[in-house]
């Protein structure tokens, strides 16, 4: 899934506790991370994974379980540079509004920590994660009594079946679409045009609800994998009875601990306690403050200024999907007082120069861009060795499959790039392929990646065209068919812990659409018929036709050169309480945090 700067995955496989990930390597704030500490990052971030578990009613059942030393009262502050892109659930692909989504929205299914490691899938709208027959190809969900919304309106099977249709529909174009192919195929849309706002609605066939309690989805073929699916924020209800269709994304309706009081796209969003939340309900979430105060616009440098001096409102202040500006990370490491006020931890994202096929269509300038850029210097813009490793594919660490020593491009030997192989592959291309226009967001991060791939692209002969782009909407303008751009940096992590995550969204032809994560326009036969292959076997059997896709698609194809692995180092304020690093959101776990004083 899309992160705020990649795409925000459900990290349900690295099982890593707040600080426990030993990043070292940086005594210079140089970017210089050692092999030898990625790969021992690497290894902890596999050896500390753990399998999820489905649970049952009991640990379906709420109140979550109290945080120790946990207070009620006051106002958490929230920073973050760019504003959201969307709040309608049913557009959520993003990080910081899957952030938000977990203080506003619920959903069949959510995870549920131990700060641990351990992961696991419960019923969070549901009594428990799910009941499957037929081989698999039936799941049965019951819902709990007593969920309301803010409107104190009780939540029944009419709600999720609507939340489930209206993502057919034409306006609903930037959130995830397992579902939707899993119920009707990848043209899904011409299923229910409307969306099921009309007369027509999805047959019992595919998704029944016999009472006001009960939803029944029919499969095809097996989807074991339909609990951790559903726990996606893109997947939230959305209540039928206020449902305003594409006015919906301003002004949504929560179920969750907290409500929306004032949002001002681009400036604040303010939330508030929902008191028609009942936290018997909710196994997952507490409800310890009284509201949200988040502050768009406020760059990461600024951020941590203000949280390394700890005075005023930064004391009640965190990062929310941002992190230790790279410039600062001595500022921090070096005070024991500040170091203490962090979360640290590897991330599931690969984050790629992406190529639009559509325009950059000779392969040898796609394989001269991947050899020429410089990991090194994009790495040191993201904290060294506190911000990511060299990615050699596009694989992470934390993906089932992943192959340590897979690097066809030789990044790891070269992670500041292969100029004379660059060079050499673009001898004979002509000049007007070797101007490539780069799209990039107008954050600090952003600029410092444009300086970084101008300045590594340039040394080979390619003229660099860079154009800026709004970050609140830099997935939304780089998702369109037409968009005039040759290549830009994005990023992916699994949904749930299968590579099918990380294939099928973004390398499956059927997925070429606007607003689609196959932001490389890939429509290449072969892959088809593997994903087709791979989606048919048992996880063993599919696990050698993932990897002969990605091996596939990197070597004969290369659509995107891997750049790095993510890692986060997050900074809270002295008095915010219950703080961990997520397991699941790969950030500051919101639902346990509270005010020490």
């Amino acid at each position: 899934m899309k992160s705020f700067t990649s795409r925000r995955a459900r990290a349900v496989m690295v099982a890593i506790a707040a600080g426990s990930l030993a990043l070292t390597g940086c005594s210079e704030n140089k970017g210089t991370s050692s092999n030898k500490d990625s790969k021992k990052d690497q290894e902890e971030a596999a050896v500390q994974s753990n399998a999820v578990t489905y649970a049952d009613a009991a640990a379906s059942t709420g109140p979550a379980e109290e945080v120790p030393g946990a207070k009620s009262g006051g106002t958490i502050t929230v920073y973050q540079e760019a504003g959201l892109s969307h709040l309608d659930p049913s557009q959520i692909y993003v990080s910081d509004a899957g952030q938000v989504a977990n203080l506003l929205f619920r959903g069949l299914t959510n995870f549920k920590e131990d700060g641990k490691g351990g992961v696991s899938v419960v019923g969070d709208l549901a009594t428990d994660s799910g009941q499957s027959s037929d081989d698999g190809k039936t799941w049965t969900f019951k819902l709990k009594d007593g969920i309301k919304d803010q409107n104190g309106k009780e939540i029944t099977s009419a709600d999720v079946r609507h939340t489930i249709e209206r993502q057919y529909a034409e306006f609903i174009f930037d959130g995830p679409t397992y579902l939707q192919n899993w119920l009707s195929g990848p043209d899904y849309r011409k299923e229910l045009p409307d969306g099921g706002f009309g007369k027509k609605h999805l047959p019992d066939s595919v998704l029944e609800t016999p009472d006001d309690k009960t939803v029944v989805f029919h499969f095809s073929v097996a989807r074991p994998d339909l609990p951790q699916m559903l726990a996606m924020p893109g997947y939230s209800i959305v209540p039928e009875a206020t449902d305003t269709k594409a006015k919906y994304d301003k002004a949504p309706v929560a179920l969750g601990p907290y409500k929306i009081a004032e949002y001002k796209a681009g400036k604040a969003l303010k939330l508030v306690k929902n008191d028609q939340w009942d936290p018997k309900t909710d196994s997952v979430r507490n409800q310890y403050v009284d509201g949200w105060d988040i502050q768009f616009g406020v760059t990461e440098s600024t951020q941590t200024k203000r949280l390394i001096s700890d005075q005023g409102d930064a004391k009640n202040a965190i990062q929310f999907t941002g992190g230790v500006e790279s410039t600062q990370i001595q500022d921090v490491i070096g005070d024991a007082a500040v170091n203490k006020r962090t979360i640290k931890g590897y991330q599931p994202y690969v984050m790629q120069l992406t190529f639009n096929l559509d325009r950059v269509k000779n392969k040898a300038v796609r394989d001269a861009v991947t050899y020429a850029v410089n990991s090194k210097s994009l790495i040191a813009g993201e904290g060294g060795a506190y911000g990511g490793d060299v990615a050699p594919n596009l694989f992470a660490p934390t993906l089932p499959g992943y192959e340590a020593k897979y690097d066809p491009y030789g990044r790891l030997k070269t992670p500041q790039g292969n100029i004379e192989k660059a060079k050499e592959l673009l001898a004979d291309v002509p000049a007007a392929e070797k101007k490539l226009v780069f799209a990039y967001g107008n954050t600090e991060q952003g600029q410092k990646r444009k300086v970084a791939i101008e300045d590594a692209l340039g040394k080979v002969g390619i003229d660099v065209v860079s154009k800026e782009i709004d970050s609140a909407s830099y997935y939304e303008q780089i998702g369109k068919l037409s968009n005039p751009y040759d290549m830009y940096i994005t990023g992916w992590g699994q949904d749930w812990p299968s590579p099918g995550t990380v294939v099928t969204p973004i390398y499956d032809g059927d997925q070429v659409a606007d607003g689609s994560s196959n932001y490389a326009h890939l429509n290449d036969p072969k892959v088809q018929e593997l994903i087709k292959k791979a989606l048919t076997q048992e996880p063993t059997e599919a696990a050698k036709t993932w990897q002969e896709a990605h091996h596939y698609i990197v070597e004969d194809v290369n659509p995107a050169a891997p750049l790095w692995y993510t890692k986060q180092f997050q900074l809270y304020g002295s008095n915010i309480g219950g703080a961990r690093y997520s397991t699941e959101s790969s950030y500051i776990d919101v639902t346990r945090l509270f005010l020490k004083s």
